[in-house]
């Protein structure tokens, strides 16, 4: 079983409170994906190598001040942030709605993502909208792969999945796919038209 590294940190109090444990990995994934960016972008902002970043991510390396300043930077926090457990949500019910065109947008060059429910932090899924740019595999900067499991459901058009391990499966509106995120996986058009997707990624 893989160990997570844990960094305590102790709450400012007139008390002797026992240190409360903080998995930097999850917390850095979970300040990353409050702004709804991918592993790529949050590199980008950070100044990171995407493989940096997601062993920090997995709890794969132990990052260095530097990297650390970099990703405090990054995610427009202090250090000390990263290691500060976030509060935790009150009440028992939660709901957010967003509106059509109202998601927050994020493109790349192969995808044009609408993250939907940015007002909730702490999620434990994240969907998006997509419209698939990509008409060709070679676009692509190598697999995407990502911690959690995803959910793909096709809305408009007709799309290619590519995964890792498993043949290429061509995908038209109403079918989907359910698979392991951490496999590498790509999708292109083969529509005319862009083609749209709907994803539900996990964030546990």
């Amino acid at each position: 079983m893989r160990e997570h590294s844990l960094i305590h940190v102790v709450r400012a109090s007139g008390t002797d409170a026992p240190p409360e444990a903080v998995d930097l990995g999850q917390r850095v994934r979970e300040l990353r994906t409050e702004k709804g960016w991918t592993l790529e972008q949050a590199a980008q902002h950070a100044g990171l190598a995407r493989s940096t970043l997601s062993k920090i991510e997995n709890a794969q390396m132990s990052p260095t001040y530097d990297a650390l300043k970099k990703l405090a930077t990054g995610l427009d926090i202090t250090v000390p942030q990263l290691f500060t457990p976030p509060r935790a949500a009150h009440g028992g019910g939660r709901m957010a709605v967003t509106r059509k065109g109202e998601g927050a947008s994020h493109a790349t060059a192969t995808y044009e993502h609408e993250l939907m429910a940015g007002a909730l932090s702490q999620k434990r899924m994240m969907p998006y909208r997509t419209r698939i740019r990509a008409r060709d595999m070679a676009e692509f900067d190598g697999w995407v792969r990502h911690a959690g499991e995803e959910f793909l459901y096709v809305l408009t058009g007709v799309v290619q999945l590519y995964t890792e391990f498993y043949a290429p499966v061509e995908m038209r509106r109403g079918d989907s796919a359910y698979y392991d995120a951490e496999m590498g996986h790509n999708v292109i058009s083969l529509s005319e038209e862009d083609a749209t997707v709907l994803w539900v990624t996990s964030l546990e």
